[in-house]
């Protein structure tokens, strides 16, 4: 449904650049015919595989997005759709098709240990920030009372904790360029997944001491171990890639907040 809904914001919003495509299609086959394969023809190709107007995109911001999957790829074996889900969904909010407002980009990672969701963090905190150090990591095993909401956006006033502020609200405006881990998401208690709804869809949390925190410039990536025996049996044909996916969300769903894994 996501991926649909992209789609049809790429038809809407690329119209305004059909003018300047039939200009750099025309540059493009002049190069070609030259045997000049350069940065700008890379771009027109992936502009018509993807539907992303990339031409919109600096000289240098595009090359490295061009270049994302592929940078991805050196630190995290195999994953190829998780790893261009990424890639297109962070190229689409540079040249505009995001969600105005929302989080550049949000993912639910399920698998067992040792597949490379953690990695794929890192190195995405790495390609996009310039440090790995970007990556802000919960476990969320340590958010599994009912008082963790408080932990995360701040205790109001009169309450123990006030002055030291939410630990993910003061976070992010420490750092607000950042990529987001919730590992082991499943683990947090149900009230914490009102506050990652709010996250979601408006972009903004506000935290104990009555600031709004903008995490538009974000990426939130949660992880969990859950279904790993259903994407096994899907693996070896046991079950058909989309019995796999609902049995998969399925249980993910009964772990966490219905509204959240339906959302």
């Amino acid at each position: 449904m996501l991926v649909d809904r992209e789609s049809e914001a790429t038809g809407t919003r690329t119209q305004s650049y059909n003018k300047k495509e039939v200009t750099a299609q025309s540059r493009s086959i002049k190069a070609v015919k030259k045997g000049i394969v350069g940065l700008s023809q890379v771009a027109q190709v992936v502009s018509l595989w993807t539907g992303i107007p990339v031409a919109a995109i600096d000289r240098e911001e595009k090359e490295k997005l061009l270049h994302l999957a592929e940078k991805l790829h050196e630190r995290v074996v195999g994953q190829d759709e998780a790893v261009n889900l990424v890639a297109q969904t962070v190229l689409r909010s540079r040249v505009g098709l995001d969600q105005p407002g929302q989080p550049i980009g949000s993912f639910l990672f399920l698998g067992s240990t040792g597949v490379g969701k953690t990695e794929l963090a890192k190195a995405l905190a790495e390609q996009l920030f310039d440090n790995e150090s970007m990556l802000v990591c919960f476990d969320m095993s340590e958010y599994g009372t009912k008082g963790s909401v408080l932990r995360l956006i701040g205790a109001p006033p009169s309450y123990y904790g006030y002055d030291d502020g939410g630990q993910l609200t003061e976070k992010v405006k420490s750092h607000p360029y950042s990529v987001i881990l919730f590992d082991e998401v499943e683990k947090a208690h149900r009230e914490v997944y009102n506050v990652f709804l709010q996250l979601l869809d408006d972009g903004l949390l506000t935290d104990g001491k009555g600031r709004t925190v903008d995490f538009k410039n974000t990426i939130i990536i949660m992880t969990s171990n859950l279904g790993s025996k259903h994407l096994a049996a899907g693996m070896v044909g046991k079950n058909t890639m989309q019995e796999t996916h609902n049995l998969v969300m399925k249980e993910f769903g009964n772990a966490s907040s219905p509204s959240f894994s339906t959302g």
